[in-house]
Formats: C-alpha cells, sequence, structure tokens
C-alpha cells in the first residue's frame, strides 16, 4: 500500500499541472474565437515537449536525493541540481524567445494564429524558468518522500489561474497573452511558496557547493527518462501523419480520444513515479508491474465501455464521434502493457538500468510504426490500433525478459545504500516512503 499511498497524490498533481492548466487556457480564450483557441493549443504543445528536457534534472534529482536522505548530505546534490537547472533553464529559454516566430510558424500556416502563437510564446517561453524550477523543486520533495506537497501547490496554481485568466485575457484585455502572463505568475506565487516550505524543511548539511559527481548521476538517473519521454513526443507527431492519411473524420477522432485517454495514463506515471521515489529511499520497487497491469486492464475496460458516452461530450459530428468511439474501444489492448511497462520504470530508473528501458522502449517504437504503416493500407484504423498494443507488448516483453523479476538486493549491495548497509542511518521514519514523510 505504500506504492499506493505514493502515486494517489501524484496521480492529482500530474492531472492539474500537466493537463488542467492547458484546458484552463484553453477554456477563457475560447471567446476570442477559433485562431485563439489553435494558438493556445499550439503553445502549450510545445511547452509539454519543453517538460521532457528538464525531466532529467528533475528526475534525476528526485532519484539521487532519495538514495542519500538519512544517509548522507543533500545539500551538494541539491545545489548542484539548481546549478542544472539554471544551464537547462538558459539553454531553452533564450533560443526560444529569439526564435518564437518562425517556430510559431512550423505548427500553423495561418498568418493569425502564427502571430497570435508567437505572442503566447513570448511570455510562456521567457516563464519557462519558472516552470523549471518548479518541477524541480517538486522533485526535491518526492526525493525525501513527500508527494503530497507538490498536489497541493499544482491544485493552488490551477486556482489562481482560474482566477487570473479572465482578469488578464479580458478585464486587462491582453488576449491570448493575457492567458500567458496568468499562467506564468500564477506558477510564480506558488513556487514561492514551495521555495519557502523546501528551505524551512530540508536539513542544511555543510557548506559544499555543486560538483560534477553529483551532476553527473543526477543526469545519469534522469536522462534515459528525458530520452523515453521525447521519444513518446515524437512518436506522437509521427501517428498522427499515419492517421491523417485516413481522414479528416479518422484524425479528428484520433485527437478527442488521446485527450481522454491522458486522464487514465496519467496514473500509469504516477505509479511510474511512485515506484521510482519508494525503490530509490529503500531500495524495494513493490509491486509496480502488477499493479501497472491492473491499472491498465480497469482504465481500458473504463474506456471501451464508456466509450459512445464520454466522446459525444466532445463533438456532435457523427463521424467524428465513430472514430473516436472505435480508438477508445480498441485501447484495452493498448493500455494493459503500456500500464505495466510505465509503472516498471520507476524501478528501473531508480536502479539504474533507464539506459535499457530506453532501448526496449525505442524497439517497441519500431515495431509500431512499422505495423501501424504496413497494416493501416490493409485493416485502415483498426490497424493502426494493433500497432499500438504490438509495441506496448513488445516493449514490456523486452524489458522484463532478461531479468523476469527485479533483483534489487545485489543493487542495493553494490550501491551500499541499503537499510543495512547504510553507515549511520537514521530511524526508518526518516528513510522510507513507507513511513512517516519526512521533511514534514
Amino acid at each position: 500500500m505504500a506504492l499506493i499511498r505514493l502515486a494517489l497524490p501524484v496521480y492529482v498533481e500530474l492531472l492539474t499541472a500537466v493537463v488542467a492548466v492547458g484546458l484552463i487556457d484553453l477554456f477563457w480564450v475560447s471567446g476570442l474565437g477559433g485562431p485563439a483557441v489553435a494558438a493556445v493549443t499550439v503553445a502549450t504543445t510545445t511547452e509539454h515537449l519543453a517538460l521532457g528536457i528538464v525531466l532529467a534534472v528533475g528526475t534525476g534529482t528526485t532519484i539521487v536525493v532519495g538514495r542519500r536522505d538519512g544517509r548522507r548530505p543533500l545539500t551538494p546534490v541539491i545545489r548542484t541540481a539548481w546549478l542544472l537547472w539554471a544551464v537547462v533553464s538558459l539553454a531553452v529559454t533564450v533560443p526560444g524567445v529569439l526564435a518564437r516566430e518562425p517556430l510559431a510558424a512550423l505548427f500553423t500556416d495561418d498568418a493569425t494564429t502564427a502571430a497570435l502563437t508567437a505572442d503566447f510564446y513570448l511570455v510562456s517561453l521567457a516563464g519557462l524558468p519558472v516552470f523549471y524550477a518548479q518541477t524541480l523543486t517538486d522533485g526535491i520533495f518526492k526525493g525525501r518522500g513527500d508527494t503530497t506537497t507538490p498536489m497541493r501547490v499544482a491544485l493552488l496554481c490551477n486556482a489562481l489561474v482560474i482566477v487570473l485568466d479572465p482578469l488578464f485575457i479580458y478585464t486587462f484585455d491582453l488576449g491570448v497573452q493575457g492567458a500567458a502572463w496568468a499562467t506564468v505568475l500564477a506558477r510564480a506565487a506558488t513556487l514561492a511558496l514551495s521555495l519557502t516550505l523546501l528551505v524551512r524543511r530540508t536539513p542544511r548539511e555543510g557548506r559544499q557547493g555543486p560538483n560534477r559527481r553529483d551532476a553527473a548521476e543526477i543526469l545519469g538517473a534522469g536522462l534515459p527518462l528525458s530520452g523515453d519521454f521525447l521519444a513518446r513526443a515524437l512518436v506522437g507527431m509521427a501517428m498522427v501523419g499515419v492517421v491523417g492519411g485516413l481522414g479528416v473524420a479518422a484524425l479528428a477522432g484520433y485527437g478527442i480520444g488521446m485527450k481522454i485517454m491522458l486522464a487514465g495514463v496519467m496514473a500509469f506515471y504516477a505509479l511510474r513515479q511512485a515506484s521510482t521515489i519508494q525503490t530509490a529511499r529503500s531500495g524495494e520497487a513493490g509491486p509496480a508491474l502488477p499493479y501497472g497491469l491492473l491499472t491498465g486492464l480497469v482504465v481500458g475496460v473504463v474506456l471501451a465501455l464508456s466509450a459512445r458516452w464520454v466522446t459525444g461530450l466532445f463533438t456532435d459530428d457523427p463521424a467524428v464521434a465513430a472514430a473516436a468511439t472505435d480508438f477508445l474501444r480498441w485501447m484495452p489492448l493498448y493500455l494493459v502493457p503500456f500500464g505495466g511497462l510505465i509503472a516498471v520504470g520507476g524501478a528501473f530508473q531508480a536502479t539504474g538500468r533507464g539506459g535499457r528501458l530506453l532501448a526496449a522502449t525505442l524497439a517497441g517504437f519500431a515495431v509500431q510504426l512499422s505495423c501501424a504503416y504496413g497494416l493501416e493500407p490493409l485493416l485502415g484504423a483498426s490497424g493502426v490500433w494493433v500497432a499500438m498494443a504490438a509495441g506496448a507488448a513488445i516493449a514490456l516483453t523486452l524489458v522484463l525478459a532478461p531479468v523476469p523479476t527485479l533483483r534489487l538486493r545485489a543493487w542495493r549491495a553494490r550501491r551500499g545504500s541499503g537499510p543495512r548497509s547504510a553507515p549511520g542511518r537514521e530511524p526508518r521514519s526518516t528513510r522510507t516512503a513507507a513511513g512517516r514523510r519526512s521533511g514534514r
């Protein structure tokens, strides 16, 4: 149950921080017309891709902090993480702001939409360091076994966006750019709160500053996950191209189905983060794989049974609704292996086996895209959905085949960081995710 206790707050946080902010912005700008909605859609999608870059720092910090909490000083690794945050923020923000107009033109041929997207980018990309800082702060909390504080901060941020969006968009008459200002300011306010709590709850241990060894450990732990995230984004774009060949109704149905499915998929990623935290802190993965498979089955069955009703909430077009319904009814075949793959990935990440996980994922993508292009002319949309299931199944098989069970005791002994071997360890309540969360 320790895994579930960690995962539930993460699930709420992911829904609010990853999904809800973009939906809130879309809701409030809808009164400005189609180009405004399209601009916010493009801009928030780009921000989602930018998140994949900083995951190398945020997730890597979670893992390293989890390994050291109660065993070794945290100050050096936290300071190193903030230095990496500064480097990544500068490397992404400056080129993004300077190239905002050609970047916007990549996603749309409509001049009005491109101009509005560039206006949104000017504020949103300049505010990426705030977004990245919140991601890193959340990562430090999670490394110490605290998943509740990031959830509460995410909920507060959403509440602020709900209030600030109409104020900046309509009252201050800033239009689309007002939505960007509202989001950045809401994040800045909640970041200030998060940093205050972090300073209060994190012990100051020594004066050692950032160092290359900690930077290498953070990036070594986090880069495979970042690569996985970015690879999924690129494959998602390729899948849009495949489905687009089936017509506008199929593409629109696929888009609606993916948005609906996202709410369930976030449960897999919550299990992944919980598994990462628990494994890094205690060396024990917990039942991540069976939980992931079971969650995938439950989500898939619920989506299949409710497909016709739920798609009707998003469209009145019979052809689009039929395409979305068909997509969701095929998804149990995909979601079961996908849920297992994502959930078990946290344990692999925390034990330094993220490279193998990424390799298996890429192999699964190769199978998925090959099957999608090959089956689409023969079976239509059904062939594409079968390809998704085949790719996920192959990836999960490759991950589990070399090591049928997670042999964490050898890793723990090699790391010298398990509960029995940790020198000068603190009481269990401060060292494991199962006990009272540290720093709270």
